[in-house]
This record gives structure tokens, sequence and C-alpha cells, in this order.
């Protein structure tokens, strides 16, 4: 399944391509990726014709383009007098694809729904007509939600309008470290009171979103602590040092695209990502760790079973907690 920076990379792309364009057409090829979409594919395609879409926004790894004419007026006149603004979600899933394309290139394999865009942006710059949904095991999918004010006021996830409104089905979605409104003290709080494994905190959406089993595995190795470390045990400036390391982790997938395992996931232009090349942890199971190897000491990385999944971690740099088995 992607991970936040892979959603992330999508979320740019579609920003720079779909924002201030209109849904012209739609056309749906397969009903099973809008099973989200209860009403069917006739209220989709009625809720999107002639919609344009004003922004394209990422809580963890939920995106959403809101619709309207403009930002302002999906706030002011909309949400002031009661009737909810409208947005396109999109969930990924575990191989959704949404690419941008010409009308005249072959339809992929696995194409589900397919969006006419209005030929040019706000700027009159000519771009490619179609956004395509692609999703070949079709756990993801698409559908038309309401948006809602935020709990606490500010934008409702990454993007550029920046307005408090988020749609119902990721209400409940902590911010991510790369989120400019998550709050370090909102999240040691929380944390402390968890009273489980650093690792499991970190893959509760509730409590800090977008972090998935391969980068809670690097973040870890780069705060040098170990998955199964008590969470009310951690020291402040050790949940900075976790927080900042997945700040930095995230950043520099992004930086490489994402980390692309999965010949399915690719970006909106059909570009695979390559962090998996610079991954320190994850997957190196018998392999010397790099920073113990830098003081001239050679420490293989290691391999646990962790919650029917596995955990990677260095046991020079990332010593069990004392009392652990094993």
């Amino acid at each position: 399944m992607p991970e936040l920076p892979e959603v992330e990379v999508v979320r740019r792309g579609l920003a720079r391509w779909v924002t201030g364009r209109s849904i012209d057409d739609v056309e749906v090829l397969d009903p099973r990726s809008l099973r989200r979409h209860t009403l069917g594919p006739e209220d989709f395609r009625g809720n999107l014709a002639g919609c344009r879409v004003t922004d394209v926004v990422r809580r963890g790894k939920f995106l959403w383009l809101p619709l309207g004419l403009s930002n302002a007026e999906l706030l002011d006149r909309e949400v002031m007098n009661g009737e909810p603004p409208l947005a396109l979600m999109a969930h990924l899933g575990m191989s959704g694809q949404l690419l941008i394309e010409d009308p005249g290139a072959p339809d992929e394999k696995h194409l589900k729904i397919r969006l006419t865009l209005s030929a040019a942006n706000d700027d009159g710059e000519p771009l490619p007509r179609e956004l395509r949904f692609i999703d070949q095991r079709i756990f993801g999918g698409m559908f038309v939600t309401s948006l809602q004010p935020t709990a606490d006021g500010k934008a409702g996830g990454l993007g550029s309008s920046g307005l408090p409104l988020i749609p119902r089905e990721a209400s409940h979605i902590a911010r991510d470290p790369l989120d400019p409104d998550f709050s370090f003290d909102t999240f040691l709080t929380r944390l402390r009171a968890r009273r489980s494994g650093i690792k499991r905190a970190l893959l509760d959406q509730g409590l800090i979103s977008g972090i998935g089993n391969i980068y809670a595995d690097e973040a870890l190795w780069a705060a040098k602590l170990h998955y199964a470390r008590a969470t009310d045990t951690l020291r402040r400036a050790e949940a900075h040092r976790l927080v900042d390391a997945c700040r930095d982790v995230m950043t520099r997938a992004l930086e490489a695209g994402g980390t692309s395992f999965d010949s399915l996931y690719v970006n909106v232009n059909g570009a695979s990502g390559y962090f998996e090349r610079s991954l320190e942890a994850y997957g190196r199971t018998g392999r010397p760790c790099r920073r113990c190897a830098l003081t001239g000491r050679e420490t293989l990385i290691r391999r646990d079973i962790f919650m029917n999944r596995s955990s990677f971690s260095c046991p020079r740099c990332q010593p069990k907690p004392r009392g652990l088995p094993g």
C-alpha cells in the first residue's frame, strides 16, 4: 500500500495538473470502484459534471479535491448558508493510481474511472485532458462527499487554499509530521498516554497519520529507538528526535518520489519512486548497519515478527528495552 510520501507525490502532481480546471465529463468503466459512493454511477456523474476543482488536499493518506466556483465561495456562500460544499475523494487502496493522460493515449488495462477535464487551467495553459483512476486489485475507489468544518478550526490538510474544511471520512485522522498545523505538544501528550510500544503507536493513524511499516522502521532507526520501547517512558527530547526523524525520512522520500517496491505505484506522470535504494533498516535483514560501520563495528540488521508483519532494527543502535524477551 502506498505510504504518505507516495500519496503526497500524487497530491502535488494533481495540484499541478487539475487545480482550476472543470470536469467536463465522467465515465465509469467499473462500478466496483464506486462502492463507497452508495448512490451509484449516475449520482456520481451528476455531482461532478460541470464542477471546478479548487484544490487538491491531503490528510494522512486521504486525498480529496474540493469542488466549487472558488475557494472564497466554497467557504462563504455554501458553508454559511448551511449547504456543505462537496469534494471528490480518492482512496488509492493497495494498487490505485491516478494518472494524467491525453485522450489519445491507450486505456490502461485496469482503468476504472475516466474524468475529462477542461482544456486549460486559470492561466490558460493547455494541459492533458484526462484524469484516470486505475486499480488492479480494486481495494481503492472514488466517491463524492461533503466537507465539514475542522475540529481545530485550522486547514483540513496539506493543500494550497488552507480552508478549514475536511471530509467526514477523514476527520478522525490525525495530522502528519509534514502538516504545518501538526502539534508536537498534542502528539507527545497523547503518545505518553498510550502505554504501548512506540512502533504500535506510530502506526495508529488517530495519533499521528501517514506512517506505515516502512517509514516507522526507518524513523526508529534514525532516532535510535527500539520499536517496543514503552511510550510512557519517552523523554521529551527523545520524542522530538523521533518526530524529527519521521519528518526527515518522509522529506527525503518525497525528494526521491516515494518508495517503490511494487510496479503498481507510480505518480501522476507514470514515474516510479526510488527511495527504496536509501533505506537503512527496512528489508535489510543480515546486512551491516551503516551507522555502526562508520565506527568500525559490524552489526547486522535484525528482523523481528511484529503485528503479523516484520520489524527491522539494529541490535546495537536500537537495544531492546530491559525485560523484553529475546
